[in-house]
Order: C-alpha cells, then sequence, then structure tokens
C-alpha cells in the first residue's frame, strides 16, 4: 500500500503508462495526480479517460483543466445546437485564452467521443479535487496543483481562493510550514532559478515541486514515492520521438 504523486502530464499518455508500469502500481496503492493532465501533448483525452477508469487515481484540479471546463461546456452546447448568442466576449475570451495555452489536442480528442462520453468527461472535471492532506509514515503533505498564492502561515488552507491554487507559482525561497511539505506541480523544474538539477524533482524548504516538464523539449515526467521518498522518471519526450 505505496502512495505516488505525479503532475503535470499535458496529454503525454505514452509517458504515463510507461511511468506507471516503472512504479509498478498496485491496485492497493494510491495515486494522486497533481492537476493539467490535459492539453499541450497528443493524448490529453485518451489521458483523462485512463484515470477516469483507475478507482486508485485521486485526480485535483489544475489551470488546464479549469480553462477546459468551461469552454468544453460550450462546445458541447454547440454540438447539440445552442444559440450562437451565448459566444460573449467572456467566453470567446475563455477560448482564445485556452488556444494560447495548448487547447487544439484536447479539443481534437474530445470531439471524437459520443454525446454520454463528452458528458462524463466534463462531470469527471467539474469533480476534481483543490487540494490533499495526507500523513504518510509520519509525515504531513499537502498536495496542490501550483501553491499558495498570497501566503499567510495565518491563513488556513480553506482561505485560499481557487487563483491562489492553482495559477499562483510556489515560491520555493519560502518555507510555508515547519512541519508539513508542500508538493506541487505547475512550474517546470527547468524553470526554478538555480536549480542544480533542471526537469528533475526539486526539494528545497519543505517544497518539493513535481513538474518535470514532459511538454518540454527534452522532458519527463516524474512520480515520488512517499512513503520511500523514491523518485521515478519517464524516458524523455525526445527519447520518445514526440
Amino acid at each position: 500500500m505505496s502512495t505516488y504523486v505525479i503532475s503535470d502530464i499535458h496529454g503525454q499518455y505514452d509517458m504515463f503508462m510507461e511511468l506507471l508500469g516503472k512504479i509498478k502500481l498496485k491496485e492497493t496503492d494510491t495515486l494522486y495526480v497533481l492537476g493539467d493532465v490535459l492539453d499541450r501533448g497528443p493524448h490529453p483525452i485518451q489521458t483523462l479517460r485512463k484515470l477516469m477508469e483507475m478507482p486508485n487515481a485521486v485526480c485535483m484540479v489544475g489551470n488546464h483543466e479549469l480553462m477546459a471546463l468551461e469552454c468544453l461546456k460550450f462546445l458541447m452546447k454547440e454540438i447539440t445546437n445552442m444559440s450562437i448568442d451565448e459566444l460573449d466576449e467572456e467566453m470567446l475570451d475563455n477560448l482564445v485564452t485556452w488556444q494560447y495555452n495548448g487547447s487544439k489536442t484536447t479539443i481534437d480528442e474530445f470531439g471524437k467521443l459520443d454525446l454520454q462520453e463528452k458528458q462524463d468527461v466534463i462531470d469527471f472535471i467539474g469533480d476534481l479535487l483543490l487540494y490533499e492532506e495526507l500523513t504518510v509514515n509520519g509525515k504531513d503533505y499537502l498536495l496542490v496543483h501550483a501553491g499558495l498564492g498570497n501566503f499567510s502561515p495565518e491563513k488556513d488552507i480553506e482561505d485560499y481562493s481557487l487563483h491562489d491554487l492553482i495559477w499562483v507559482r510556489a515560491d520555493y525561497d519560502v518555507q510555508y510550514f515547519d512541519d508539513t511539505y508542500v508538493i506541487s506541480g505547475h512550474t517546470p523544474t527547468q524553470t526554478i532559478e538555480d536549480n542544480p538539477r533542471p526537469g528533475y524533482i526539486y526539494r528545497k524548504n519543505n517544497h518539493i515541486a513535481i513538474d518535470c516538464g514532459a511538454h518540454y523539449p527534452g522532458g519527463r515526467l516524474a512520480a515520488i514515492c512517499l512513503d520511500t521518498g523514491e523518485e521515478f522518471y519517464s524516458s524523455t519526450n525526445d527519447e520518445q520521438g514526440e
């Protein structure tokens, strides 16, 4: 009964399946996914639907799921002949922002689903968790997609906004808690200043950053086992020919 955490798969289905094989995930294990399953990579909906089939996968929302949710609902309405009048300025802005952030592969795969499958995907995204708190081997962890924006030691986790949790990047120079490790994705470790191991899991000040840039050239998908601290990595997307 082991606990694993991954983040920011971004449609890299082959990397995801390779990583599941490397960690030898059992039915008695739990896999936490810290958001950004969708967009950019070649198979975001295939990856999401695989997670939907996994009873031992616990998924959190990332900013890409949030962007997708309202847009996919709108695309569903279009498919069912709802009025084009609903394409107001706000929805148009949402669609443009999502497109800028790599929506094409998500929309392409979503469009190939039947009506019930589309609704199932939307319902699943709508039920994703904002964060998770857990204790493994006596150590406390907070799992969240991005970080704790507008951090204050006086705040409870419930006091943080959705934007704080899924958009604002973690500040690795600040130790949020003395006795809790914050595990996050969202910020590829290739982009962390003064990171001695770009593209690998980054640990500093009780932060554990696990987005290893699966969608970056030479990027990979990472997993960490909270029971042992062991790190697991897929091959890079260059090695996979993507």
